[in-house]
């Protein structure tokens, strides 16, 4: 039997047409969806991305051990294939062909399947099929109840970024203020963990309650420190400190109070299920998101892009990264960043006197490429990147531009 499931009308869909032009188009659109609707991808330049399609990209690209035949194995990531492929692992949309509309989605690339590459002409594309060979589609008379997504091909290792998806919470001044809180514990404990039960109440407008449609688990944050664009000074979020993981298990209720004359009120309950640091009294809840997934297309942002580091995940102390590390930037879904952008890292060039000037002139030396990050979670105003790889490690102020 043969038939088209879901699957297999996306992965067509991905390899009917690239980006080949993602260069020609970036000096006349941006990638954002919002900036999209004020400077929308003309007729010509669809058409050039689409003749590209047709070719690929230069053999030159290729890296010089890139393999004609390589089966997908389990560990692999998306950005390692493009590394394997590509000199400039940011071009891999345009080897795979990838059409526009299915840029910000994944590949659905799975282990086991095997990758073909073919040159004509000076040109290479990448394909699940080897030259030739007519598409069949095989499809299991069982069922399937799991999502591909949860076997599709990561971009990253999984390890790396998994925490910083649900951790970091860039939030405005108010939302902790006004967000739940903890406000007692189990035999007046100062502090909490994991399997601990304590108490907590909403605002008078927004009760805690258990009801259908009401968020049952939350996540537990602290102290929101200011995001400062390191140019201009202004305050860009608020990173919030994440705890740990709670479950509300009984909502907030009014009981009569001792006199008779009056109610109490009488707070909701919830249980901490996970912990990454003690809980106490004060901390915040605040809804936990949907599991979303995080794999993504690696490619070069289509708008001009000059970011500078804002800080350092982990700590304030932390004055300086390197690879693996997670950094925030100035730059966020309002200025067109997007999961899956890659940046390239400068250093900061040195001020430094010109000994061999006799007036001793005050000199700023130019900065240097320093290695690439890519955007793997945004916000408004700030977003997070992974380092990928690094020369000299990387400080608050440093700039991120497009890749070359």
């Amino acid at each position: 039997m043969h038939q088209k499931n879901n699957y297999t009308a996306a992965f067509r869909r991905a390899q009917r047409a690239t980006v080949g032009a993602l260069t020609l188009l970036a000096a006349a659109t941006l990638a954002a969806p919002l900036q999209a609707q004020t400077f929308p991808v003309t007729a010509d330049q669809r058409a050039t991305a689409q003749q590209v399609a047709h070719q690929g990209i230069p053999l030159s690209e290729l890296a010089p051990q890139a393999p004609d035949r390589y089966v997908v194995q389990r560990g692999d990531t998306l950005w390692g294939i493009s590394g394997l492929y590509l000199r400039r692992p940011w071009r891999w949309p345009e080897l795979w062909g990838m059409n526009l509309q299915a840029i910000p989605n994944p590949h659905l690339i799975f282990p086991g399947q095997t990758l073909y590459l073919e040159k004509r002409g000076g040109y290479a594309r990448l394909s699940t099929l080897a030259a030739g060979t007519p598409e069949t589609v095989r499809v299991s008379p069982r069922t399937r109840s799991d999502s591909l997504s949860d076997s599709a091909l990561p971009t990253l290792q999984p390890h790396l970024i998994e925490p910083f998806l649900v951790e970091p919470l860039v939030v405005d001044a108010q939302t902790l203020e006004h967000a739940p809180r903890i406000v007692a514990t189990v035999d007046q404990r100062v502090l909490m963990s994991s399997g601990d039960r304590a108490y907590a109440r909403g605002t008078a407008a927004a009760p805690l309650r258990v009801a259908a449609g009401v968020p049952r688990f939350y996540r537990i944050f602290r102290n929101a420190v200011a995001l400062q664009d390191p140019l201009s000074g202004e305050v860009l979020g608020y990173e919030a400190q994440y705890l740990g993981q709670a479950e509300l298990v009984r909502s907030e209720t009014e009981a009569p109070a001792a006199d008779g004359k009056a109610t109490e009120q009488v707070p909701a309950t919830v249980d901490i299920r996970a912990s990454k640091e003690e809980v106490r009294a004060g901390d915040r809840l605040l809804p936990a998101p949907a599991r979303a997934f995080s794999s993504y297309t690696p490619r070069a942002p289509q708008g001009a892009v000059d970011a500078r580091v804002v800080s350092i995940y982990g700590s304030t102390a932390v004055a300086n990264a390197a690879q693996n590390q997670v950094i925030a930037i100035n730059r966020g879904e309002r200025d067109g960043m997007e999961s899956g952008h890659v940046l390239n890292l400068l250093t900061q060039g040195e001020r430094l006197k010109d000994r061999t000037d006799p007036a001793k002139a005050i000199i700023q030396l130019p900065s240097e490429s320093n290695g690439m990050a890519m955007v793997f979670r945004t916000f408004d105003r700030v977003s997070y990147a992974l380092i990928l790889d690094v020369r000299n490690t990387v400080r608050v102020g440093d700039r991120l531009v497009n890749p070359r």
